[in-house]
């Protein structure tokens, strides 16, 4: 039986997916449920002075994962469910298997969507082996086509 779940959630189609899973199984085992949204680190841009970042790409950035989480967490809370939340910052591997540990999480779930062609998987390359292999715990993911 699963005590606490983090889902990792950017709104994709593949997201949505691990939403509607990671609910059933938190319904199913009555587990607390941690939503998360992973945004990466702000790249920072070259100018003749050097290295800067810029703050108002960064701003931007957060709004839009904090809008992913919030939308995750209005599904959720409308399916009866209540969630925490929480917009991080870092390599998705790293910041989903860390947050995972910090809250002593028994289940990791993350979406996938399965790419058609070798390229694309090529280029894309996946992060889901990654983070089954730094996982301390239990990863489902779901996958879409």
């Amino acid at each position: 039986m699963y005590k606490r779940i983090v889902l990792a959630y950017d709104g994709s189609e593949a997201g949505q997916k691990a939403l509607l899973d990671g609910l059933d199984i938190a319904q199913w085992s009555r587990a607390d449920l941690h939503l998360i949204a992973v945004m990466p680190p702000a790249a920072p841009l070259v100018a003749v002075e050097g290295v800067v970042y810029d703050s108002e790409i960064e701003a931007e950035m957060k709004r839009k994962y904090q809008e992913i989480l919030d939308d995750g967490l209005r599904r959720l809370a409308a399916a009866g469910y209540p969630a925490r939340g929480e917009v991080l910052i870092g390599d998705q591997v790293e910041a989903i298997t860390g947050y995972a540990r910090k809250v002593d999480a028994d289940l990791i779930v993350v979406g996938h969507k399965h790419l058609d062609s070798w390229a694309a998987r090529w280029w894309r390359g996946s992060r889901s082996p990654a983070l089954i292999e730094h996982a301390h715990c239990s990863v489902l993911v779901v996958i879409t086509h």
